[in-house]
């Protein structure tokens, strides 16, 4: 089970306790990513959370932050999405004060020093060169600017080249006073707890000075954009790459339940229809895999496969039908029945570690209106019938809906002739 503390300064923290563990894992999540940024800031979320680990008043530089975590071997890392910003340490339950007393150094004294802002802008810039060579990586970033276009969901979390080089330091530092607020936080506390990890987080996280400065809301996605559209990013390569997809709804719709198990049904496993129709069966692509995927407003259930590019318009055209068909005749009580032992088996096997469970349960308090443990959630999707996923199947997939992205030695005549194959 869990529980949840508010500090006195509004600090959330939740503690998720684990006897069959050594190991802790603290993790602080803000609601702050991609999409709360200006486009002059494009960015800014990303290059913060880069920043964080280069030195603060107590530990001037990275090599201090650095070595005292790695002297007791521990995990550290963070990442940033389109809705929020996380940073964790896991280590040893003996090292938990240290891990809540350097994360809350970092998140709320970091430095930002110029020559360490000049020098990580540079890094960054690579990163974003590196994202670019790699079509299996940018592929959903290009499916994601043309699904979510003229909204800051469509934008890179990275930012771009061009963003990156204009943002200034005081510009970051307003930016990160602004989103990095006591109250904003939440500590998510997984594994071997311990009875003082409250106290440690109240000597820690709860001794920053309460901020009220106001956030803007981030701008609200409503509207669905409206297809068939096709976006080819010409690249010279030996496999090409292709997501196929549409919009859906937020992380809290109902329907995010029966359109999680139609996307394991249609590509989820190598028993899936996908994998069978497309790999198995025609040899069409090496990977062919279906995602159902949720910010808080929006959403996207996509088709991604890395194939011949030769095949690409025979692979498209077998997942297009693949699709007409589930959405025409819906799933058997069969596939329906594996789909959750197959979910569920997913969710135990990825709970294991103490830092999946802190995950689980801070962006669940993060950015949920409530925190479901596994159980709960396995039994929701158990309470799953045909039905549902049969009207979220007719709901969802149309042809005025779907979106195309190609990364490949293409051209714009073979981007019409797959536009006009785009219907259901």
């Amino acid at each position: 089970m869990f529980s949840i503390h508010t500090l006195a300064n509004g600090t959330r923290v939740l503690l998720a306790p684990s006897n069959d563990t050594q190991a802790v894992c603290v993790e602080a999540l803000f609601p702050v990513g991609s999409r709360h940024e200006t486009q002059a800031l494009s960015g800014a979320s990303h290059f913060i959370e880069h920043l964080m680990f280069k030195g603060t008043q107590r530990r001037p530089t990275t090599l201090h932050i650095s070595r005292d975590l790695d002297r007791i071997g521990a995990e550290y890392n963070a990442f940033t999405g389109k809705d929020y910003t996380g940073y964790y340490i896991k280590a040893s339950a003996e090292h938990l004060d240290l891990a809540l007393d350097m994360l809350a150094d970092m998140l709320y004294s970091s430095t930002f020093k110029l020559v360490e802002f000049d020098r990580e802008r540079k890094v960054i810039l690579e990163e974003i060169h590196m994202y670019e060579d790699d079509p299996r990586r940018s592929i959903e970033d290009t499916y994601e600017e043309l699904l979510f276009r003229g909204h800051p969901l469509a934008r890179l979390i990275s930012g771009t080249e061009q963003t990156m080089l204009g943002i200034t330091r005081p510009h970051l530092l307003a930016y990160r006073d602004r989103h990095y607020q006591p109250a904003r936080c939440i500590v998510s506390i997984a594994g071997k707890v311990g009875e003082h990890a409250l106290e440690v987080a109240e000597r820690t996280f709860g001794a920053v000075r309460a901020r009220k400065r106001p956030v803007p809301a981030a701008p609200s996605f409503t509207q669905r954009p409206r297809g068939p559209m096709v976006q080819l990013q010409k690249k010279e390569t030996a496999q090409a790459h292709l997501a196929l997809g549409v919009p859906t709804f937020g992380v809290e719709d109902a329907r995010a339940y029966p359109l999680g198990l139609l996307a394991n049904i249609l590509g989820g496993t190598m028993s899936s229809r996908l994998f069978i129709a497309v790999r198995e069966r025609r040899g069409l692509a090496y990977s062919v895999h279906a995602s159902s995927d949720h910010y808080a407003d929006a959403g996207a259930f996509t088709v991604t496969a890395g194939l011949d590019p030769a095949r690409t318009t025979q692979a498209l055209r077998v997942i297009v039908a693949e699709l007409k068909r589930v959405r025409d005749r819906g799933v058997t009580a069969e596939e329906l029945s594996r789909a959750k032992e197959n979910t569920e088996g997913r969710i135990v096997l990825g709970l294991e570690d103490s830092s999946a469970r802190a995950d689980w349960y801070g962006k669940q308090a993060l950015l949920r209106k409530e925190v479901l443990t596994p159980v709960e959630r396995i039994a929701r999707l158990m309470a799953v019938e045909r039905d549902a996923v049969a009207a979220v199947a007719r709901d969802v997939l149309r042809g005025d809906r779907l979106h195309l992205a190609v990364i490949g030695d293409f051209t714009e005549k073979d981007a019409a002739k797959w536009k006009g194959m785009l219907t259901l």
